[in-house]
């Protein structure tokens, strides 16, 4: 486990990550123009949508992945009622606060599901390559699952909470979702043949582009720390790095039960590891916007982000290679 961290830490990925950290700890002047990081999410949700379309038509459609896609939701779905019960136990949230929290941690981050891929692929680990699918399909409920967390208490008097309904029109057309299945289809519809004619493009530079973005969202993540020290006492904290450890858990035993590759139930487990910093704070400031933002944020991206890119991701692997080698 140590040798596949040191490995994983000494990649170019982590540390152009760690780079942005120091850089933001500094104070640093430096940074990324937005349009170019958000050309650089483009590119990177394409990328990886299209070449998981592509494995899908290589492969044949399986019937695991329509059932890998309805444990994707479930997961997404109930993963947020025990964040929500352990904040409430580790922390001094509001309720509005640690639905909001819970529900970022019922949905992925798909940078992180980039990483652990490269990971994989540095590691000679093959893997099920429609699980971008199984990524995409878990955007959306932990939304849904923390709005009714929030609500709970709605009808108490003077608890100051609107009530607006499910934003499923913003959720459902988020730009990233949007592209990942789009992608996704495309590279479908498209196979192998397609891939050759793009593969200069989308192959050859991936790894660069996901190194430039990383440097970016350690930027990010290091100045709302600094932002956010308030955030950042011990139960918040120690929720978000033991709150991955138990995701994984779960999904762990469900790639188990799947029967998933080694590197597809490594895969799943950091799928339910990880947390949302895009799509779900964009909902949240439709649906919820009495939740903190300085609260989720930090936390999410933060947090466990770091946590699962330094180290998270070589756990989930060696544990997916124990139980399943």
């Amino acid at each position: 486990m140590l040798d596949l961290a040191v490995q994983n830490l000494s990649s170019p990925i982590v540390l152009s990550f760690v780079l942005g950290l120091v850089a933001a700890g500094l104070r640093s002047d430096l940074s990324i123009p937005e349009a170019m990081a958000k050309g650089m999410s483009i590119y990177l949700l394409f990328a990886i949508g299209y070449k998981g379309g592509v494995e899908v038509a290589a492969a044949g459609f399986e019937s695991r992945l329509a059932l890998a896609l309805l444990v994707g939701i479930l997961l997404s779905a109930a993963i947020p009622f025990l964040a929500f019960f352990l904040l409430r136990i580790m922390t001094r949230f509001s309720r509005v606060d640690a639905a909001a929290v819970a529900g970022h941690y019922g949905s992925i981050s798909i940078v992180t599901f980039v990483a652990a891929s490269s990971l994989l692929e540095s590691q000679g680990v093959a893997f099920e390559g429609w699980l971008v699918a199984v990524a995409a399909a878990m955007e959306a409920p932990a939304i849904a699952t923390a709005l009714w967390l929030a609500r709970g208490r709605s009808s108490a008097p003077g608890n100051g909470m609107s009530s607006p309904g499910v934003p499923w029109r913003e959720v459902m057309l988020n730009g990233s979702i949007v592209l990942l299945l789009g992608a996704f289809l495309i590279g479908w519809i498209t196979g192998p043949a397609g891939l050759a004619e793009v593969e200069g493009f989308l192959i050859v530079p991936f790894k660069g582009v996901l190194c430039l973005f990383l440097l970016d969202m350690g930027l990010v993540a290091g100045r709302n720390l600094l932002r956010s020290r308030a955030v950042l006492s011990t139960g918040p904290v120690l929720f978000a790095l033991l709150m991955p450890l138990i995701s994984a858990m779960l999904g762990l035993g469900a790639g188990l039960l799947l029967g998933l590759s080694v590197g597809g139930v490594a895969l799943l487990a950091t799928l339910s590891a990880s947390a949302s910093y895009i799509a779900v704070p964009a909902a949240m400031r439709v649906a919820l916007p009495e939740a903190d933002p300085a609260v989720y944020l930090t936390l999410a991206l933060g947090v466990t982000f770091p946590f699962n890119l330094a180290f998270g991701i070589s756990i989930y692997l060696l544990a997916a290679q124990t139980l399943g080698g």
